[in-house]
């Protein structure tokens, strides 16, 4: 599971899952920097999987979850439905995986993400921590999203069924 914050608020970048963007939509920092981090981490070139560009279908095709703690945004301005009920929905959905009996990597990216925390079981699941990959905030401590390492940590609990 890949937690965000909300979707991207650029006009057509948001395509339903947390930090993708359709084929033919330029690349945003955001994602460029999680791609940055993939290559630095595991000397993968992105996109790893074989939809060009920003697209990130082919990580749900294999597993991965790609969601925000909100799953709408007014166009041009970041967290404005924030508290609005996506929430409820959300916490639901991060406690329904977390009570469930397959270990599951849960990678926490921003503070809206990391709030979410105490609904996941880590006695259970891994929980990896990072800023947010924006631009803003991914160099920033005391969890710089660049050199967090969470792909390598992830691909090492997977084994042989490595996703990035």
């Amino acid at each position: 599971v890949i937690l965000g914050q909300d979707p991207y608020h650029g006009r057509g970048q948001a395509e339903g899952l947390a930090f993708s963007v359709a084929p033919g939509v330029r690349v945003p920092p955001s994602l460029r920097n999680i791609f940055k981090e993939i290559q630095r981490d595991t000397g993968t070139l992105p996109p790893a999987f074989p939809l060009p560009g920003g697209s990130l279908h082919g990580w749900a095709e294999r597993g991965v979850l790609l969601l925000n703690t909100c799953l709408t945004v007014e166009e041009g301005q970041p967290a404005s439905h924030t508290g609005h009920g996506w929430e409820t929905l959300t916490d639901a959905i991060i406690g329904h995986i977390s009570q469930g009996a397959q270990p599951v990597v849960f990678m926490l990216w921003g503070a809206h993400a990391q709030g979410k925390r105490g609904l996941i079981d880590a006695a259970k699941h891994t929980v990896l921590l990072a800023n947010h990959p924006s631009p803003l905030s991914a160099l920033r401590g005391p969890l710089p999203f660049i050199g967090c390492g969470h792909f390598s940590k992830a691909n090492a609990l997977f084994g042989e069924h490595a996703l990035f």
